[in-house]
C-alpha cells in the first residue's frame, strides 16, 4: 500500500461524499430536499420537489463524479500494480465514491440510494453497457411510470449483459456487475414494499 493509493480512495469517498441535491436545494431554493417528497437526496426526489431545472444537473453531476472517481484512480494507482489489479483499483475508487454518496461527510452522513452514482461507475467501467441500460430505463420508466422499476431492473439486466451478451473474463467486471444487481435492490426496499402495497409514486417530469 501506497500514500498514492490512500490517496485515491479517499479522493474517491470525498469526490461521491459530495452532497449535490442537498447543496442546490439549499443554495438556490432554500430547502432541504431531505425533508420533503421520498426525503431521498437524489435527482429523482428533487425533480419531484423542485422541478428538472434542478434535478437534471443534480443527476448529471452525480453521476460524473462517480465517473471522476474511477478516471482518477489511473493517477493513484500505484507504479508497480498489474492491469488487473488497476481493473481492481477502479471498482474501489467507484464504490467508494457510490459509498460517499450514500453516506456523505458533507451532509450528515445522509444522503441519497446510489443509483446515478452507480451509472457513472458502469460509464467508467463498462461503457459498452451502458448504452443498452439506458434504453431499458426508459422503456421500464415510461412503460410503468416508477423511476423505481426502472432502477431495479436496470441494475438486474447489467450481469445479464457483462456474462451472457458481452461474455465478459474478467471476474473483477463480473463481480461487479452482481454486486450492482444486488445493491440496488436492497437500497430500494422501501421503494419495493411500496409498490407491493400499490403505494408507490409514479414519476412525473414537471410537477403539477
Amino acid at each position: 500500500m501506497t500514500l498514492s493509493f490512500f490517496l485515491g480512495i479517499f479522493l474517491a469517498y470525498m469526490l461521491g461524499s459530495i452532497p449535490t441535491a442537498v447543496w442546490i436545494g439549499i443554495v438556490f431554493h432554500g430547502i432541504d430536499v431531505r425533508e420533503h417528497g421520498s426525503g431521498n437526496a437524489g435527482a429523482t426526489n428533487v425533480i419531484r420537489v423542485l422541478g428538472p431545472r434542478a434535478g437534471l444537473p443534480v443527476l448529471l453531476f452525480d453521476v460524473f463524479k462517480a465517473w471522476l472517481a474511477v478516471y482518477l484512480a489511473n493517477f493513484f494507482a500505484p507504479d508497480y500494480y498489474s492491469q488487473n489489479q488497476i481493473v481492481n483499483f477502479k471498482i474501489a475508487c467507484g464504490s467508494l465514491a457510490v459509498l460517499g454518496h450514500v453516506f456523505p461527510l458533507f451532509a450528515n452522513f445522509k444522503g441519497g440510494k446510489g443509483v446515478a452514482t452507480l451509472v457513472g461507475v458502469i460509464l467508467a467501467m463498462y461503457p459498452i453497457a451502458f448504452p443498452i441500460i439506458l434504453v431499458w430505463f426508459i422503456l421500464a420508466l415510461i412503460s410503468t411510470g416508477y423511476v423505481s422499476v426502472g432502477s431495479i431492473t436496470s441494475s438486474a439486466l447489467l450481469p445479464i449483459l457483462v456474462i451472457l451478451v458481452f461474455r465478459e473474463k474478467d471476474l473483477s467486471l463480473i463481480i461487479l456487475s452482481i454486486l450492482v444487481a444486488i445493491f440496488v435492490p436492497l437500497t430500494h426496499r422501501k421503494n419495493i414494499h411500496r409498490l407491493l402495497r400499490g403505494q408507490e409514486s409514479k414519476f412525473r417530469l414537471y410537477k403539477k
